[in-house]
């Protein structure tokens, strides 16, 4: 991507928790120009060495062409842009364009589109599939809806902050694919945790283990970044338990209203939901496998294997 066409838009940038800071950086060290606004503004302070202003209230961002969020849920969403002090509130003022990265429901999502129609901005919902070090490697992946003529507009910045992003059609349809997206990850990784633990019973190292896994056709990109934490136990957080926790109620409230069952997404959310209360919370969701070791009487030390994580 050529570095001129990341200069022809001046942007705003809401929310610099670990995923919104490094995608707001990605796109300052590609030269955009870019102003930041953080409720808890230390956060978003560092950015100002990449080029970033930092900014007191959502509100001063209006004047930008493009606006992206990356926020902790609806409620934040909703409040940010439409609220008193929003981006979307300043009268005779607005963005172009205002694209979300936050997986929000499609009722919160559509409610933040009326208000941005009213005001003359174009909205995108763009969930992105990664975290913070997935966006530092350049692997993060964005699928968005709304307007083809805005996602036209904003793509030159959505493929700068990864592998490119998929357009979906108008309206929510993002919202869904994300939701779809993270209830398939919670699936996978307690899949993966349980025979992973299976193998180890029976005697198997879990880096030899995985390495076949990895390996074979039923290796991902995911089973191998997830590989070095589960090898070695670092269940740092990249994705709590309890933001799983909400994408799978949102996927199930999905199912529900659409007609789809879906018994394995159900049980899975009961397992993180009892995740949760025997004190995994604080840890990535990947302790899935710890829990699972649990119950089936393992004791799991870590195994001091140099993994590849693949990226």
């Amino acid at each position: 991507m050529a570095k001129d066409a990341l200069k022809k838009h001046s942007i705003g940038w809401i929310g610099a928790g670990r995923m919104g800071y490094a995608m707001a950086a990605r796109l300052l060290k590609d030269g955009c120009d870019v102003a930041v606004w953080n409720r808890t503004r230390a956060k978003a302070e560092p950015l100002a060495e990449y080029g970033a202003t930092i900014v007191d209230r959502p509100s001063e961002l209006a004047g930008r062409d493009i606006v992206f969020t990356m926020l902790a849920g609806p409620k934040d969403f909703v409040n940010i842009t439409t609220g008193s002090d929003g981006v979307l509130a300043v009268k005779g003022k607005a963005p172009r364009i205002l694209i979300d990265c936050t997986t929000v429901s499609e009722e919160a999502s559509a409610q933040v589109r009326a208000a941005a129609a009213k005001v003359g901005t174009k909205m995108l919902a763009a969930p992105v599939s990664g975290n913070a070090k997935v966006v530092k490697a350049g692997k993060l992946s964005i699928v968005a809806s709304g307007p083809k003529s805005a996602y036209d507009e904003a793509l030159p910045y959505l493929e700068a902050l990864g592998t490119g992003a998929s357009y979906v059609g108008e309206g929510e349809r993002a919202r869904i694919v994300k939701i779809c997206h993270n209830v398939f990850l919670g699936v996978v990784t307690q899949s993966l945790a349980e025979v992973t633990v299976l193998a180890e019973k029976a005697g198997i190292p879990r880096h030899a283990f995985l390495e076949f896994m990895n390996k074979s056709v039923m290796g991902s990109v995911f089973s191998q970044y997830k590989t070095p934490a589960m090898v070695n136990l670092d269940f740092h957080v990249t994705f709590t338990p309890e933001l799983l926790r909400k994408d799978l109620d949102l996927g199930l409230s999905a199912g529900r209203a659409l007609e789809v069952p879906m018994p394995v997404a159900a049980l899975t959310r009961e397992i993180v939901q009892a995740m949760i209360g025997n004190g995994y919370a604080d840890l990535d969701f990947s302790a899935l496998l710890a829990q699972e070791a649990k119950a089936a009487n393992l004791t799991l030390e870590p195994e001091n294997v140099a993994v590849s994580d693949g990226l």
